[in-house]
């Protein structure tokens, strides 16, 4: 099994005759999926996803792939496959297309319908290309082939891509669902086909290979949710991810078989609903859907609201609702279900907007006491059963974090395939296929970029470092007013303190150390503005630290007398 090594330099030049695959987002993390494929001197991009940040990324709205490696290829860039519309894999589409507008996008109907909705929010039009299970299409050397998967968006894709240096099968997310809402299975037949034609390149969705056994059926939520609707006593309020059509279809079809309206609630829902229903991947009893005005019309029991914010975002619905800053005010006998799952790293956001709600009198049903959420992705047992039917060549586990990837090569290795040729990359690692084997070459710049308001990569590590000491250890600005002659204090200094806890005399033990910094740097002959500025800031840091055991962010401020 071929781990990457931190000491990687450039990769090569590709061999001719060669693939080179370079995943820039989705190793080591669940989002930013993104995956360049390389032949002949052209690049096809599979996915461009955003991730969402960690408490530690304080004011970021997304994170995006870093296409410093392709940026000054993107000419060469023939299509991006689009495998499905969940954010972690179109999210990155339009910052993409800023850098380049006329790439063509590759994508199922429903996918494409999700993207030019969120392209015309960023005033693109894209030029795209719509595709169904079992198109062949050619872009450049690649000549690509759909296959129907699912998973917990309607009209997901897998694809195989077929070029001189040999065939990749990509699965995109997906599960094997033996009874989907919509009865498209993932097309085993297909890929029993490409297996028999001889799968050089397996790239499979990690993200459940820890967890043995099977994934349960969609359909099995509905006696959970059935319940809810037949038992609650008031309104049902209930969450989910704004793309879960088929979630939202069992939702709309309880509420409806037990007399009560819904109403959909926030932006991002009501518009992939409304997409979804127009192009009729969620059918709508007639009448059963009205605005949130006629529903103040209503008895309580008659009402079911839908709404986002399963992952208590902040600014999302639910998570405001328990802030009480939500014009839909919850109060004791109503129920709120949340239909999804925790996404990991989330649980304290969820587990603090469970709390609230239930503060306010709520009843709270989700995944921890009832059977009310289903993973979207294969189980262990899935993916021996994918291996055992492609018999692939290579194996590179894709979407997961470590632990994942992990899992999952060892699943390929334990169904037959040569540990030689199972590949764990991290985002950046080159991994070439030449002559039918698959090596790591080397590696590219493949760093978060941050989406902060409406600056793209303005913010850095650094500078998030600097946010997270504000909120952590407050911040201190010391102005000093020096005599340009002689080096020294014209006046005693200033300070302006916020989040570092202080009284007025606080300050006065660090005037000698500053007088004490300036005299020296001036027998130094340290004139320097920006010089003396970093002293001082040293100083003042060291004595906060020493007396207070605290790390203020220092601003020195010096101003010639």
């Amino acid at each position: 099994m071929s781990h990457p090594h931190p000491e990687l330099k450039a990769a090569p030049p590709l061999p001719e005759g060669g693939l080179r695959v370079i995943a820039l987002g989705g190793l080591g993390e669940i989002g930013r999926n993104m995956t360049v494929f390389e032949h002949a001197g052209k690049l096809l991009i599979v996915d461009c996803g955003v991730l969402f940040p960690e408490e530690t990324q304080p004011g970021v709205d997304v994170i995006l792939p870093d296409f410093t490696s392709i940026r000054d290829r993107l000419d060469d860039v023939v299509a991006v496959v689009l495998t499905h519309g969940h954010e972690d894999h179109i999210g990155g589409v339009p910052y993409l297309l800023r850098e380049r507008s006329d790439i063509p996008v590759v994508g199922s109907k429903l996918t494409l319908a999700f993207l030019e909705a969120k392209l015309k929010e960023h005033g693109i039009r894209p030029r795209t290309v719509r595709v169904r299970e079992g198109d062949r299409r050619g872009f450049g050397p690649f000549d690509c082939e759909f296959v129907a998967v699912n998973h917990s968006i309607p009209d997901s894709l897998a694809v195989a891509i077929r070029t001189p240096a040999g065939m990749v099968l990509h699965t995109g997310d997906f599960k094997m669902d033996q009874f989907p809402l919509d009865d498209r299975i993932t097309d085993l037949r297909a890929f029993a086909r490409l297996g028999e034609e001889g799968v050089d390149l397996f790239l499979t969705d990690s993200t459940n290979a820890e967890v043995p056994g099977f994934t349960t059926s969609e359909r099995e939520l509905n006696p959970a949710i059935e319940q809810v609707m037949r038992t609650a006593p008031r309104r049902v309020i209930v969450s989910s991810f704004a793309s879960h059509v088929h979630r939202i279809q069992q939702v709309l079809d309880a509420a409806h078989q037990h007399g009560r309206k819904v109403a959909f609630v926030g932006r991002s829902m009501v518009r992939n609903m409304g997409i979804a229903r127009d192009l009729g991947y969620l059918k709508v009893p007639s009448g059963l859907v009205v605005s949130t005005k006629e529903l103040e019309k209503l008895p309580d029991h008659k009402i079911t609201l839908v709404c986002t914010g399963s992952q208590g975002e902040p600014m999302a619905a639910l998570s405001r609702m328990a802030n009480r800053d939500h014009m839909i005010r919850i109060g004791k006998g109503d129920t709120v279900l949340l239909a999804s799952s925790l996404i990991p790293g989330n649980e304290n956001a969820i587990y603090r907007v469970i709390n609230g709600l239930t503060r306010w009198g709520a009843h709270v049903v989700h995944k921890g006491n009832a059977k009310v959420h289903v993973s979207g992705h294969a189980s262990a047992g899935e993916l021996v059963y994918c291996y055992n039917i492609v018999k692939p060549r290579n194996v590179m586990p894709v979407h997961g974090e470590w632990r994942h990837l992990r899992a999952n090569a060892d699943l390929a290795i334990r169904t037959g395939v040569d540990p030689d040729r199972v590949v764990i990359a991290e985002d950046g690692v080159v991994v070439d296929l030449v002559d039918g084997r698959t090596s790591i070459t080397g590696k590219v710049p493949a760093g978060n970029v941050y989406v902060d308001g409406m600056e793209v990569g303005g913010a850095t590590e650094a500078s998030l470092k600097d946010r997270l000491t504000l909120a952590a250890e407050g911040v201190l600005t010391v102005v000093a007013i020096v005599d340009a002659d002689t080096g020294a204090l014209a006046e005693a200094p200033d300070f302006l303190a916020r989040g570092f806890v202080h009284d007025d005399a606080t300050f006065e033990p660090v005037i000698p150390l500053i007088e004490k910094t300036l005299a020296t740097a001036a027998e130094e002959g340290v004139g320097d503005a920006r010089q003396l500025e970093q002293l001082l800031a040293r100083a003042v840091a060291n004595w906060a630290f020493r007396t207070y055991r605290r790390k203020p962010l220092i601003i020195p401020v010096i101003i010639d007398a």
